[in-house]
């Protein structure tokens, strides 16, 4: 009876756009010579094809926080700030979709203090730890099948222990549905 008060909404992003591509403005070597002759187009779409993309951002309501606030992964294989991104291009009656999902490293730490970029630690053991993350992983291979995961934290700083722990709880985890890269930006930076 109170369905009719609830108002489904979402937290995130939404933008669809219409794009033309423009051939006309092709440069010189593009164009054909005067040797060869003008082709036909067989379709009006061929002369200025029309691209509707979109991007749709969906923020978990679960584990949802501040940064140094919200970090890790809760009891039920929740991660902290947990967002899915959805790229979706339509055309020629074609919809292709691009699905990448982020969140806090799936293991129980934490960074205290308000000052800029506090030390993370650990919370609970690499024991305590299966179970929830299984749990992140498990709900993830059921809802998109095969993942890449992208380790993001810093390989030789302060949050290498972040980054151990995660490798650590994908070794142990062992599914060949996973497959682990380690990209660590700041070396690139």
């Amino acid at each position: 009876e109170v369905d009719f008060w609830i108002i489904p909404i979402i937290q995130g992003f939404v933008q669809i756009e219409e794009l033309v591509v423009n051939y006309s403005e092709s440069s010189d070597d593009d164009k054909s010579s005067p040797e060869t002759p003008p082709q036909e187009s067989s379709c009006v779409d061929d002369i200025h094809p029309t691209f509707l993309v979109a991007l749709i951002s969906r923020r978990s309501r679960h584990r949802a926080g501040m940064r140094y606030k919200r970090r890790g992964v809760d009891k039920n294989g929740n991660v902290a700030n947990y967002v899915e991104t959805e790229q979706l291009i339509h055309v020629h009656n074609h919809t292709l979709s691009y699905i990448q999902t982020r969140g806090s490293v799936p293991v129980f730490w934490s960074q205290v203090g308000y000052r800029y970029n506090p030390r993370p630690r650990l919370d609970k053991s690499e024991n305590e730890t299966v179970p929830c993350f299984r749990a992140h992983f498990e709900e993830q291979l059921k809802n998109y099948k095969k993942q890449v995961i992208i380790n993001l934290v810093d390989q030789t700083g302060r949050e290498k222990i972040i980054g151990d722990a995660y490798l650590k709880q994908v070794l142990l985890y062992n599914n060949a549905n996973l497959t682990y890269v380690s990209f660590d930006f700041h070396e690139h930076w």
